[in-house]
């Protein structure tokens, strides 16, 4: 009888000096604890501008074939490296963590256990977490208070990238073919029923966070504008709000200088209030065009990711 597989799906940035822990850390894993269950490890470069992750991939797939290696021909973004890594995973469960060591694959059974009681996506849930900056506190607020109110992310389910799903949820994953994916809402659009597992979260091995600000602020709009349609209904109710409380305050300043003439006009307020609804007018003007442009870009077929060399991976 043919195993079961795992595909353990790595993007990898900078990660010449951690990569190769982190691959014996899940074979150690897998003889130790899920011997039943054969296993992959695709190990995604997403154009690693040290030069040498891909030489590190290369000779780790050469070494063993469990281990397969992609290399984009450009830097797309870790959710795009995910993505290409899903179209060439196998198993019959998916497996994504991080290259830089903090991913404890050590306890990857606690998040396999369940996946075996039935639950299609389990997410780790870091009960200690490393020291970090306020604007990462500020990073994390935001994106799970954007996903809870714009895709309907269950309450008290927290997103993080260390997470397991089965087969099924990742071929609908794998359906969508536009730029920009926001990997959270590509699987709860399949399925809510998931949960957490409380692991730990250890210090990275060397290097740095590789997400700047930009970076963070993309993945924010990727979750706004492309799973929801939300951020346009908020934008239609505030300004018909703001126009009819415009309109009081017409009503009220005509009433006013009725019944006080020798009250001076209101320069200065006036003034606050027209700069007021420009910013948000232009805000929101802002926000439609990121919508259009999106579309724009989804309609010249702007690829997701585009592979350059690939090691030990079978040709589709």
């Amino acid at each position: 009888m043919n195993k079961e597989i795992i595909s353990f799906v790595i993007p990898c940035y900078n990660s010449t000096n951690t990569i190769s822990a982190v691959v014996d850390e899940i074979k150690d894993m897998m003889v130790s604890s899920l011997g039943d269950y054969g296993y992959e490890i695709i190990l995604v470069n997403d154009c690693s501008p040290d030069g040498t992750t891909y030489n590190k991939i290369t000779e780790l797939a050469e070494k063993d074939k469990h281990i397969k290696g992609l290399n984009l021909a450009r830097n797309f973004g870790q959710p795009s490296a995910v993505m290409a890594g899903l179209h060439y995973a196998k198993g019959n469960y998916i497996v994504c963590g991080d290259d830089d060591g903090q991913t404890p694959f050590n306890e990857f059974p606690k998040l396999f256990e369940k996946i075996r009681e039935g639950y299609d996506i389990v997410e780790a849930k870091y009960a200690v977490r490393e020291k970090r900056s306020l604007f990462r506190k500020l990073g994390t607020f935001a994106n799970e208070t954007m996903a809870t109110s714009l895709i309907s992310k269950p309450k008290g389910l927290e997103l993080t990238s260390f997470w397991c799903i089965r087969r099924f949820v990742a071929d609908d994953m794998l359906k969508y073919e536009n730029p920009y994916p926001y990997l959270g809402g590509l699987m709860l659009r399949v399925s809510r029923n998931a949960c957490n597992v409380s692991v730990s979260h250890r210090q990275r091995l060397s290097g740095k966070s590789g997400y700047s600000l930009s970076k963070m602020i993309n993945l924010w709009l990727n979750g706004f504008t492309n799973f929801s349609i939300k951020p346009l209904r908020f934008a239609t109710i505030s300004g018909a709000i703001i126009a009819f409380l415009g309109f009081c305050y017409g009503i009220w300043t005509i009433i006013n200088k009725l019944l006080h003439p020798k009250v001076p006009a209101g320069y200065a307020s006036t003034l606050a209030i027209m700069v007021f609804l420009f910013g948000f007018s232009f805000l929101f003007l802002g926000l439609i065009g990121e919508y259009v442009g999106r579309i724009y870009i989804s309609l010249n077929r702007q690829p997701q990711f585009i592979i350059k060399e690939k090691i030990n991976v079978d040709s589709e």
